[in-house]
């Protein structure tokens, strides 16, 4: 991170979790339940190996939207309850420009899409968390590495 500019596609998690807009919401809740989730990409197949991003589905919509609302769930489709105006970043983004993406958009977690909006990954806070973690313990380790040659050096 601090010796080149990553890309988005780079540090998001390819093996993302999708959902169908014709899919209920209960079912959709219990995915994002059994696979400890907190949002579903929800897509419309293009084609057998790729998909269109063409919303997001949260553990909070579910939240507003069935329990906040006393709705029945069962009547409810992930269309009904999904973010159709999804923020998403382009694959050869930079890592930083996705940051500035999620903080002007209030969101943690943004689809990483590549030509026509074809999904090809997910990029959340927690990815940019762990990546700037691994660039601070190299940094400190080099200073640690500093300090023990200055200790060593003759006077």
């Amino acid at each position: 991170m601090l010796g080149k500019d990553l890309e988005a596609g780079e540090l998001c998690s390819r093996n993302v979790s999708v959902a169908y807009p014709s899919l209920s919401i209960t079912d959709a809740a219990r995915e994002m339940r059994e696979r400890h989730l907190g949002c579903l990409v929800v897509v419309q197949q293009v084609s057998p190996q790729e998909s269109q991003v063409v919303g997001m589905l949260t553990d909070r919509d579910i939240a507003m939207g069935v329990v906040a609302a006393q709705a029945d769930a069962q009547a409810l489709r992930v269309a009904d309850l999904m973010s159709r105006d999804v923020v998403s970043v382009r694959e050869h983004d930079s890592v930083f420009d996705a940051l500035a993406t999620m903080r002007r958009k209030g969101v943690r977690r943004l689809p990483v899409v590549g030509p026509q909006d074809r999904l090809i990954g997910l990029l959340a806070v927690d990815d940019l968390l762990l990546a700037l973690s691994r660039q601070l313990q190299a940094l400190a380790g080099a200073v640690g590495a500093a300090q023990r040659h200055e200790e060593t050096e003759p006077r």
